[in-house]
């Protein structure tokens, strides 16, 4: 099929499968004579794993691993599911950062009530404020 094709088959753009092509997560498939690619009919299948992997926060060089243990046995269950926790803790990393920015931000926000003749802004002072870390 072609790049069109395969890309609507997917959900996915043309310069998606041809940046796949070059992180080498999808084989770059023989061109036919007229120079158009040619993908075999498990490329789509290959690409929505890729999606699908990427909607569950895996990074493209997890990803290309993830698509080496599919093509192995069942041994490879454990490496799958080791790369799984090690993204869940990473997430769990991510998450709490992201709630410590909310509160952080949400209290300077909350200084913001004073009268406008009695404040500095600490917000900007915090921004501006280069003496360390203020979480």
């Amino acid at each position: 099929m072609r790049s069109s094709e395969l890309a609507t088959r997917a959900g996915v753009n043309v310069q998606t499968l041809r940046y796949y092509e070059r992180r080498g997560l999808l084989a770059q498939p023989p061109r036919s004579p007229s120079g158009y690619r040619a993908y075999p009919p498990d490329a789509a299948a290959v690409v929505r794993f890729i999606k699908r992997a990427q909607d569950h926060g895996f990074s493209l060089d997890e990803v290309q691993e993830l698509l080496h243990l599919a093509e192995g046995g069942p041994e490879d269950c454990d490496a799958a599911r080791a790369l799984a926790e090690a993204r869940m803790a990473a997430l769990a990393e991510r998450i709490a950062d992201l709630q410590r920015m909310q509160r952080s931000l949400s209290q300077l926000v909350d200084t913001c009530e004073r009268p406008r003749s009695d404040r500095c802004c600490p917000l900007l002072h915090t921004l501006h404020d280069d003496d360390g870390d203020h979480r």
